[in-house]
């Protein structure tokens, strides 16, 4: 190559603008990558402000623990009941066994209710089995029958008096037929219509008493159902019941649990709250690291020595004491790679 080449003036002003490149590349390449380090180190300072950090707590009834893994991440977790909680707790989850051996015996014991149930049932649907007509005329012949052998004294007595006294054969107080057509009553002599009459009386009162103890039999195995019915209900009551006791020692011992369970919710409580703290503080450092990293970038990327080495290569009186200083037929509108030389 002539070495005329090297003393072209062209040529010069191209190098010196392309070594003034490369030192401007390499150092908005230095800018770019310390920017980036800046953010992702703040991004990292961010997520570290954030992190979870719950806080160990005593009180009087337990206290609690927090483990950390070796990355500083939480492990693990739990909480301890006091001493004399913990004796309380064992003392009562003792009784929950027993109160739960109780219900399991309730069954046999309530059994009983059981099968009075069954019979009153039983019972009620015998007497709902007859009509309240029925009951009735069941009524009146058993009364009819109780009284039948009084009556009969009486009706003896009465026609004995008549003989003795010679009206046997008298015979008056006939009735016509009655406004329901059944037949009236003979002709008699005045004591034997008395003592009709008062058969007659006891008969309408047996059949008003009658009506009364049939509708009173049907109410009557309505209650048997009712009774029995209620008796079933105490047994399933009973059978409920009997697992109060158990209910109220695994209760007491759940309650007892949550009391040393307050610890272990405060811990987290509080290591949520310094989580949302430290969040809102790594924001800032985020926010702030961008903004700097903006202008640290425009700081390091500029390199004094590029820009110099631009401003030679464009510097048209420079290129021509580095060509020789022959006489230039230059244009006003040419740049430093148009020089030409005669």
């Amino acid at each position: 190559m002539p070495a005329s080449f090297f003393s072209n003036p062209a040529v010069i002003s191209a190098g010196i603008n392309l070594a003034g490149g490369l030192l401007g590349g390499e150092s908005a390449a230095d800018a770019a990558r310390a920017s980036a380090d800046a953010q992702v180190k703040a991004a990292q300072i961010a997520a570290e402000e954030a992190r979870f950090r719950p806080v160990g707590v005593t009180t009087r009834f337990g206290s609690s623990q927090f483990d950390f893994g070796p990355e500083g991440r939480l492990s693990g977790a739990g909480y301890t009941l006091s001493p004399d909680l913990k004796a309380y707790q064992d003392r009562l989850m003792a009784l929950t066994g027993s109160g739960l051996t109780q219900a399991e015996l309730a069954a046999n014991q309530y059994a009983p209710l059981t099968g009075a149930a069954s019979g009153l049932f039983s019972l009620g649907q015998q007497y709902l089995a007859q009509t309240p007509e029925q009951v009735a005329q069941q009524y009146m012949t058993k009364q009819q029958d109780l009284l039948a052998p009084s009556r009969e004294r009486q009706l003896a007595n009465v026609r004995n008096q008549a003989f003795q006294t010679g009206r046997g054969g008298l015979s008056v107080g006939a009735t016509g037929l009655r406004p329901s057509g059944a037949e009236g009553l003979s002709g008699t002599n005045p004591e034997m219509e008395a003592y009709y009459n008062a058969l007659a009386q006891q008969d309408a009162l047996l059949a008003a008493n009658a009506d009364k103890a049939g509708q009173e039999r049907i109410n009557f195995g309505a209650g048997l159902f009712g009774t029995g019915a209620d008796i079933l209900n105490q047994y399933q009551t009973g059978q409920v019941g009997a697992l109060d006791p158990f209910k109220a020692y695994l209760g007491t011992s759940s309650d007892i649990e949550k009391l040393g369970q307050q610890p272990l919710t405060i811990g987290s409580e509080l290591g949520g709250r310094a989580s949302t703290a430290g969040a809102r503080a790594g924001e800032f450092i985020t926010q702030g690291a961008r903004d700097a990293s903006g202008f640290n970038y425009r700081a390091n990327s500029y390199n004094p020595f590029s820009d110099a080495l631009i401003g030679a290569g464009t510097n048209k009186d420079l290129m021509r004491l580095f060509g020789g200083g022959g006489s230039t037929g230059v244009t006003s509108n040419q740049g430093p790679a148009d020089f030409w030389y005669s």
